[in-house]
């Protein structure tokens, strides 16, 4: 089995191969690690990608919006998710982006996981029928993990999440009074014994 260590190495030095600038490579080197931790296909749909990329040209889209189609070819993947993660700052106001036609989107998926991680809250990727949860860039859950290389997503949709609290205040508030129980009081022997508490001045 091979190390993550050697998985970005060779993403990126094949990234650079394939044409890339050495940033955008080291880029694709941290995605492709990230998405074969979390047992997504990141190697496989990354060889796949640059087989076709040899064949076909992709768009670049370099300034994202709220809708972003393409007229004619395929967006790159790469290009796509560096553009978000750097804008995502400013697109975090549109609260939903949506995407047509994005060649290879699980090599789009890591740099939307990594933007989860700046902007401090989770988003919800939806890739045609296949749906992320981007947790911080910390974990991914999904109802699709294992579909080998996805050639195409037709329509991609980024949700961006509140961060709200899973449970009411009632039950915060039953299980705070709970805590309260480990609780000490500070007694006399306690304060005495308590660091700084002593009372010989060695100075």
């Amino acid at each position: 089995m091979k190390s993550l260590s050697e998985i970005e190495t060779v993403s990126k030095r094949s990234s650079k191969a394939a044409g890339f600038p050495w940033g955008i490579a080291e880029e694709v080197g941290k995605n492709i690690k990230l998405l074969e931790m979390f047992g997504l296909s990141g190697i496989k749909n990354l060889n796949y990608y640059f087989r076709v990329r040899e064949k076909k040209i992709f768009e670049k889209l370099n300034l994202v919006s709220k809708d972003n189609k393409t007229t004619k070819n395929d967006f790159c993947p790469i290009i796509a998710g560096i553009s978000f993660l750097d804008q995502v700052r400013s697109l975090e106001a549109f609260r939903e982006i949506k995407f047509e036609k994005i060649a290879y989107p699980l090599i789009f998926l890591p740099f939307i996981s990594r933007a989860s991680e700046v902007i401090g809250k989770k988003l919800v990727l939806k890739i045609d029928n296949r749906v992320f949860l981007l947790n911080f860039n910390n974990s991914i859950y999904s109802n699709s993990l294992n579909d080998g290389v996805i050639e195409i997503g037709n329509n991609i949709l980024i949700k961006f999440q509140e961060n709200v609290d899973t449970f009411e205040e009632n039950e915060w508030k039953e299980l705070y009074k709970l805590s309260e129980n480990t609780f000490v009081e500070e007694s006399d022997s306690l304060k005495k014994d308590g660091a700084g508490a002593g009372l010989t001045d060695n100075d």
